[in-house]
């Protein structure tokens, strides 16, 4: 089967450990995850972890079933990219002397719609948000100039194309069904 990037959404109580329970289940799978985002949601209450992994459609099902069984997550789902908005940030440090001797490091970074954050004699922070394709994009430019000093990039984030998050209306359901 053919392997692509899959995004998870889960949806859990605030429990130490959770996270632990969560990675296992890929571990236990053998499957990398690519990026790892924890916050709170917007449910008070409720945390949202946002998990990257190459899988295919089969596996991916079973990893979010099984995530789904732990006691403390509310809702797992998986999505792939077109049905989520994707954001990412990367963070470029890059030496200031070889910026300055370049206008063309400058140019780049405008072309790539980046910013400027941080400018000192040692060093400049350049910062772009965006689809990883495009943080990359400018590290590879970046890169070709040989003035990267340091460079991370964020964990996924998402949401849903939807109008509300998945977990808003299963809450409100199992809420109902309560009564």
């Amino acid at each position: 089967m053919e392997k692509k990037l899959y995004t998870l959404l889960v949806y859990s109580e605030n429990i130490a450990g959770i996270l632990n329970q969560i990675t296992a289940v890929f571990t236990r799978r053998q499957v990398n995850i690519e990026s790892l985002n924890v916050s709170a949601s917007s449910i008070p209450h409720v945390h949202k972890y946002t998990i990257t992994a190459w899988s295919d459609e089969d596996q991916i099902t079973k990893i979010t079933r099984q995530i789904e069984k732990k006691i403390d997550v509310v809702k797992a789902t998986w999505f792939t990219d077109d049905q989520l908005f994707i954001r990412e940030t990367g963070l470029y440090k890059l030496a200031t002397d070889v910026v300055l001797q370049n206008p063309k490091i400058s140019k780049a970074i405008r072309k790539h719609d980046a910013q400027i954050t941080e400018v000192n004699p040692t060093y400049v922070i350049v910062m772009k948000s965006g689809k990883t394709d495009d943080i990359m994009s400018l590290y590879h430019t970046l890169d070709e100039f040989h003035c990267v000093l340091q460079y991370t990039r964020s964990g996924r984030i998402a949401v849903t194309r939807s109008t509300q998050e998945q977990v808003s209306e299963f809450l409100e359901q199992r809420e109902r069904s309560r009564f």
